[in-house]
């Protein structure tokens, strides 16, 4: 199967949403309802890791094949089956230009392709996916390939945001896109700010912080006044939660009424985290998430508790 052919089972976003949800069936609340966060398959990342060539030692990608592989099997026996499964970036592992990319695009659209087709996928761009310095060419190539690089759309009454993080580490190269992306943030968040959601969540890929707002600047977060911009921004808009990756290790904070999540990675990790997915539960009142090893979800599935707070009350 082609890239292309592959890709084609999936539902890309376009035109800054994802019509796998049409908007005017999804905006009244319903009820509550689960969704599955995956970041960081990053297809040749543990191979370049283990030689300690990082920017060019990727090639080879098997074991990271074999954990996609269990992570969809394991989403696709979950019932009730979840609304989506959002993956938060850093698809594969060679940057734009560099050897191997097509073919990590090829095995990872490969095996998304197996994910039950009435489990829509949401995906997320992160730096190896558009670049750390992005360019007009990068972000094209990622909307080609795998959707838009910042959109939303509804689910159940919750209003979620995807957004292109790399604008905001650094836009040097592509001004005007970044430019594009917060004035359309300060649009949606307008209507998140009235209220017309029962909650509102953002993907990205880099975190806004890893356990606290005031916390040094560091590789795997956003710059101090840049973060403070960005989470005042949100929590004046009432978002209560942000879902990201590229840390490979959990983490995660508070910053006023804001969840600042930070999830491991499905292929290689940094820390003492497993390979894993998170589980995210929406009730009307709040936002409740675990994470899973792949083997835990695979042989056991979804905890009691969690799957008890969907019940109707």
């Amino acid at each position: 199967m082609s890239a292309a052919e592959a890709g084609g089972v999936f539902r890309r976003a376009r035109g800054r949403t994802l019509d796998a949800f049409p908007s005017e069936k999804e905006r009244e609340w319903k009820g509550p309802f689960y969704f599955i966060q995956g970041a960081d398959p990053q297809f040749g990342l543990m191979k370049a890791w283990s030689t300690g060539d990082s920017d060019s030692g990727g090639d080879e990608w098997g074991e990271e094949i074999r954990l996609t592989e269990q992570a969809v099997e394991a989403i696709n026996k979950l019932k009730p089956k979840p609304r989506f499964f959002v993956l938060c970036g850093d698809l594969i592992h060679a940057m734009p230009g560099m050897p191997w990319r097509k073919e990590q695009t090829a095995d990872l659209q490969r095996v998304l392709a197996g994910v039950d087709s009435d489990i829509p996928l949401v995906l997320v761009s992160g730096n190896h996916d558009v670049g750390n310095t992005p360019t007009p060419e990068t972000v094209a190539e990622f909307q080609q390939t795998w959707g838009d690089d910042y959109f939303s759309f509804w689910v159940g009454g919750v209003l979620f945001l995807v957004l292109n993080s790399q604008f905001w580490y650094d836009a040097s190269r592509c001004p005007a896109l970044k430019q594009a992306q917060d004035q359309w943030l300060d649009q949606q968040l307008s209507v998140a700010g009235q209220r017309k959601c029962q909650h509102a969540i953002v993907f990205q890929h880099i975190p806004l912080f890893l356990r606290s707002m005031d916390e040094d600047d560091d590789y795997f977060n956003l710059t101090q006044s840049v973060r403070k911009e960005v989470a005042d921004k949100l929590t004046g808009a009432g978002v209560t939660a942000v879902f990201s990756g590229h840390y490979h290790r959990n983490a995660g904070g508070t910053y006023q009424n804001l969840d600042m999540v930070v999830s491991s990675a499905i292929g290689c990790q940094l820390g003492q985290d497993t390979h894993g997915l998170r589980v995210v539960v929406v009730t009307a009142e709040k936002i409740v998430h675990r994470y899973y090893s792949l083997d835990e979800l695979s042989e056991k599935g979804i905890e009691d508790d969690l799957m008890g707070l969907m019940e109707e009350k």
